[in-house]
């Protein structure tokens, strides 16, 4: 029954986010639906160190999909993946809640450190397509990164950033 739940909650945000959405059966079809699910038993079994498996079922539905999510990435509910391919989610990421990303972003690290190497992210960010976050930094709640912006930085919450690097050109 919980599980049942969960999936109903997930359909429900794709619903309310993607207007594209002519249907709930559409929604089975997502590829962010499908990876979400699969990244949500990967975690679990992550968590009890079946790392093998949960690697297995997260390459799976890489492969599928063409979205990346390390099994050992912490994510928050309502995550969105919009034309999801190519977005990579690193295993030491923290995403909070009614987080969008577009495709082609990435949640990675920059090769450089141990331990927690990849962003932490807030609650209400949108990552705009072809956007990189890279390396162990705290993106605030309410953040908008735009498109193909590299951000190497902590952004504070409530701001717009762009660029290359990623600048602040708004606050909210």
């Amino acid at each position: 029954m919980k599980w049942l739940r969960y999936i109903m909650q997930e359909i429900n945000n794709i619903k309310e986010k993607d207007p594209a959405v002519h249907s709930v059966f559409e929604i089975l079809l997502y590829p962010s639906f499908k990876v979400i699910i699969v990244y949500r038993i990967a975690h679990k079994l992550y968590l009890k160190k079946h790392y093998f498996l949960s690697r297995y079922l997260c390459e799976m539905a890489k492969r599928k999909t063409g979205i990346e999510i390390h099994p050992g990435a912490k994510i928050g509910k309502g995550l969105f993946i919009d034309h999801g391919s190519g977005v990579v989610i690193g295993e030491t990421a923290v995403i909070g809640d009614n987080v969008t990303m577009y495709h082609g972003s990435t949640l990675g690290g920059t090769g450089k450190e141990k331990g927690k190497r990849h962003p932490t992210i807030g609650d209400n960010v949108l990552i705009g397509s072809g956007a990189k976050i890279l390396g162990n930094i705290t993106i605030g709640d309410n953040v908008k990164i735009g498109a193909n912006a590299v951000v190497l930085k902590d952004v504070e919450a409530n701001c717009t950033t762009v660029g290359i690097p990623a600048k602040v050109v708004k606050r909210q």
